[in-house]
């Protein structure tokens, strides 16, 4: 491993360069590197056997040693504290982060795997709190349709908190490459199709939740296998996203070979 590389000035262009990845949320894309901070989030990509490209210290942070011993990363980046904190997006700096290289998805979707679809899910809040409900309920796989949030932007991976490494991601795809799934679509709705507590639902399936407003387009629900929904006896209009999807992966994971035996909430 090289030494540190110091950065004292606002100036400097491997600084300009993790300031863009760090608050511009289609950054990565781009650039093909995805930027990660805080100690919870690395230690949770290291757990899964990623390894990072750079690692970035503020420097009281460097100094304190904590992550000084193993030493994860081939190259190192120690900034001052001011320059760390003028690049955070965080109300508090962690003073820690990585650079990660963004997955390969060439192969695109694929067939078999108990998995979620997101169409046009626009809020980073939202697609964060539904990933980390995939990976904690059994799916395998998220795909995103265009218009969705962008899954390795700064906000997802936060609100993510580490699943990310537990998903296979495939994102900025048509709705035509959902027939490479190969398993039953089954779309939300809050009004429409079976509830949720009466519904057969096969496995493994393929989840789709829709747009906060707008729902699941039309093009979606006509590729559909299954309609649900979930009842509402408090009255409310509809339920968030993110807490829909969490409710459904519970009632698919009762139905699953070995798990608690019957369809219900």
């Amino acid at each position: 491993m090289s030494e540190p590389l110091f950065i004292h000035s606002r100036d400097n262009a491997r600084l300009k360069e993790l300031r863009r990845l760090a608050q511009d949320g289609g950054a990565y894309r781009k650039v093909g590197r995805i930027w990660l901070e805080g100690d919870h989030l690395c230690r949770a990509a290291l757990a899964r056997g990623w390894q990072p490209l750079e690692a970035v210290f503020s420097a009281s942070n460097w100094k304190n040693g904590q992550w000084n011993q193993p030493r994860e990363a081939t190259k190192i980046i120690v900034l001052d504290d001011a320059l760390f904190h003028g690049i955070s997006s965080l109300e508090s700096p962690a003073g820690m982060g990585f650079i990660l290289p963004v997955p390969a998805s060439g192969a695109g979707v694929e067939a078999g795997l108990p998995s979620i679809v997101l169409d046009r899910v626009q809020d980073a809040g939202n697609v964060g709190s539904i990933l980390r409900s995939a990976a904690a309920l059994g799916a395998r796989q998220v795909v995103a349709l265009k218009g969705t949030a962008a899954l390795w932007s700064p906000k997802v991976l936060r609100a993510g908190m580490g699943a990310h490494f537990a998903l296979r991601l495939v994102e900025g795809v048509d709705a035509a490459s959902l027939d490479a799934l190969g398993v039953p679509l089954i779309v939300t709705s809050s009004h429409q199709g079976d509830g949720l507590h009466e519904a057969r639902l096969p496995v493994p399936c393929a989840w789709v939740f829709g747009h906060e407003g707008q729902g699941v387009s039309p093009e979606l629900a006509a590729r559909a296998a299954l309609s649900v929904r979930i009842p509402q006896p408090g009255g409310e209009e509809s339920l968030n996203v993110a807490a829909a999807a969490a409710i459904c992966l519970y009632a698919g994971l009762s139905v699953q070979p070995g798990r608690m035996g019957k369809a219900g909430l």
